[in-house]
């Protein structure tokens, strides 16, 4: 997502999308370290953060995890196993550069993803290299900054995850604060200041060294086309410090709230604000517009609005009111939309493929999809989903038998009887049709 967007496995988290504790990854570690790495304590009386993330013990977790995570290879066309040959023999200089400050990372590769709406989302990645560097700097920086994050902000956080900011959101309207201020940001990511970002972590953390490295990642560029696009504003989505660099950002603005005691839920760049009535959420939402103003931020006005906390989706969930007025969750109508498009596409009838290979794809966004919307509470639609789904399965493997003996013969095979299996047979090419009514009854 993810990237839900997750989605879509994670290693050593026990829930949500940031470690818990990084001591307890138990993967694979790079091939003989350079000796040169150093010691799991920072040496006394020169222990820096950019030190502490170059230990030995430290970069082999790092390394874990992002070996675990088998992203793409940068712009240098390395993938790990081809960036692990040559750390065994560059490292001691690149450590060396980076303590020294004349470390440049490189740049990072623009990749474009496409969105449901047709628009597309902007990803930068980076090499291998350059993203074992920000793992093991994030390793350090993040039990620092994390504890000092507002209790409303769930996105990527140790323990946290999107389920905790829905859950908050159903409480807020569950005790009678109906009416939400939904605000999404225009383009974040590509619009955050370098320097208003790097005075707020310089608030944070006192280490030039660690400040300065943060800066020149800011600050590598983009390759786009074979030509390195330089950046003043914006970190690309797709490294492992962005996500911890968004939260400091955002932090102010969760604080400015707190203080005025509102009862709101942020998950990265999606903030829902809960207010009694109309009037109170205009107020609300001029007032964050103030806020984000003053961070250089812009609100995606045709996301964002003021209304009914019924009639708005957050994080995918939908809220709708049960009997005896329990506010329950449900999957958004967006989101079933585009769950049924990529369904759809998983499951056409002229791709080519056999059932084996149709499941075989369809099996692990159905269970990440599960996995994800298992709030919602609405044991009817998930009934008709799973009839919808079979059924284009059955047309499917119709197709796939295609001469009306062959279907005659599998489905008396199955148990059909001789009228039913001849009256599909005869009408063999009506997939769509002959998937329902008759062979339904007959296959249940």
């Amino acid at each position: 997502m993810r990237q839900m967007p997750g989605q879509p496995g994670r290693v050593g988290v026990a829930r949500g999308e940031a470690e818990r504790d990084p001591i307890s990854d138990e993967a694979s570690g790079p091939p003989h370290e350079h000796p040169c790495t150093g010691s799991a304590r920072p040496r006394a009386g020169a222990g820096t953060l950019l030190e502490a993330a170059l230990t030995r013990e430290n970069l082999q977790l790092a390394w874990k995890r992002v070996k675990a995570n088998k992203g793409a290879a940068g712009v240098d066309g390395l993938d790990i196993e081809q960036t692990a040959e040559v750390l065994r023999t560059s490292w001691s200089q690149t450590r060396q550069a980076l303590l020294a400050g004349t470390y440049r990372p490189q740049p990072v590769r623009r990749v474009m993803i496409p969105k449901p709406d047709g628009s597309q989302r902007e990803l930068g990645i980076p090499t291998v290299l350059d993203r074992l560097i920000q793992q093991a700097l994030l390793q350090v920086l993040q039990p620092l900054i994390d504890p000092s994050f507002s209790e409303h902000s769930h996105g990527f956080r140790p323990g946290r995850r999107a389920h905790d900011a829905v859950k908050a959101a159903r409480a807020y309207v569950q005790s009678g604060k109906r009416v939400v201020v939904d605000v999404d940001l225009a383009k974040f990511f590509d619009r955050v200041n370098h320097d208003i970002l790097i005075e707020r972590l310089g608030k944070r953390i006192d280490d030039a060294g660690a400040i300065r490295l943060v800066r020149a990642y800011l600050n590598a560029g983009i390759m786009d086309g074979g030509v390195v696009v330089e950046r003043h504003l914006g970190t690309p989505q797709g490294g492992p410090l962005s996500p911890l660099l968004a939260n400091v950002l955002l932090d102010e603005v969760d604080k400015a709230l707190e203080v005025r005691g509102y009862s709101f839920a942020r998950y990265a760049d999606d903030c829902n604000v809960y207010v009694g009535s109309i009037k109170a959420g205009q107020r609300v939402m001029a007032y964050l517009r103030r806020l984000y103003g003053d961070l250089k931020l812009q609100i995606n006005e045709a996301k964002s609005a003021v209304g009914s906390a019924f009639g708005r989706k957050f994080l995918g969930y939908a809220l709708w009111v049960a009997k005896g007025r329990e506010v329950k969750c449900a999957v958004a109508h967006k989101a079933m939309d585009d769950f049924k498009a990529r369904i759809r596409q998983l499951t056409r009838r002229s791709g080519g493929r056999s059932m084996e290979q149709v499941v075989q794809r369809l099996r692990p966004y159905l269970l990440g999809w599960k996995a994800y919307f298992w709030l919602a509470q609405t044991p009817r639609v998930w009934r008709e989903l799973d009839e919808w789904l079979r059924h284009r399965l059955r047309a499917l493997q119709l197709k796939h038998w295609k001469r009306g003996g062959t279907i005659y013969r599998e489905l008396r095979t199955r148990g059909a009887t001789h009228d039913v299996a001849k009256q599909v047979a005869v009408n063999g090419r009506r997939w769509w049709r002959n998937s329902a009514q008759l062979l339904n009854r007959a296959c249940q």
